[in-house]
């Protein structure tokens, strides 16, 4: 099995998408990249921990490539905003592509470049890829929260933007 770590703003709105396809093992909400050994999540709204929500995907790479993990996480944010997602700003919403080895670094490099030159966005990725270097799941009540609080889920993904900005690039079925 492999991982991949990924942040793009809420982290709720970061597990669907994947739960839906062969080969994607588990979904984790967490924190990841700061120097806060075991944060919360009131610690890391803060915006001083260096974390960011990320998703945590342990996937099977005989089923799911990494690049094929890749082109589903770009539709399901804003990754030409680098300051955070949508309503949600700062450190803590910032995207990012955590890397676990040379491999994942250099196919993300060449997603990215296939987007740019696609211009599906106005403006150029502007999502960094940076080392992995932490994890940290979030507490219980933020795993698979589209389940939990499906109406609470839905009102937050269409009143944060997300699912309008998301529609427009990619249609009906990535929101």
């Amino acid at each position: 099995m492999s991982l991949a770590t990924l942040a793009g703003g809420c982290f709720w709105c970061m597990v669907k998408p994947f739960h839906q396809y062969p080969g994607i093992i588990d979904v984790i909400s967490g924190y990841s990249g700061g120097n806060v050994e075991n944060p919360t999540y009131e610690a890391v709204c803060t915006n001083t921990t260096g974390h960011r929500e990320a998703v945590q995907i342990e996937f099977d790479e005989d089923v799911i490539s990494f690049e094929a993990i890749l082109e589903i996480y770009f539709k399901t944010f804003d990754p030409t905003d680098n300051e955070g997602q949508f309503f949600d700003r700062g450190e803590s919403y910032q995207p990012a592509i955590f890397y676990h080895n040379d491999h994942q670094k250099e196919v993300a490099n060449l997603v990215i470049d296939k987007l740019n030159a696609s211009h599906i966005f106005d403006k150029p990725i502007n999502t960094p890829i940076l080392p992995f270097k932490n994890f940290y799941p979030a507490e219980n009540y933020h795993q698979d929260y589209y389940k939990k609080a499906p109406a609470h889920y839905a009102s937050y993904q269409k009143g944060s933007g997300r699912k309008d900005f998301i529609e427009k690039h990619w249609g009906n079925n990535h929101a």
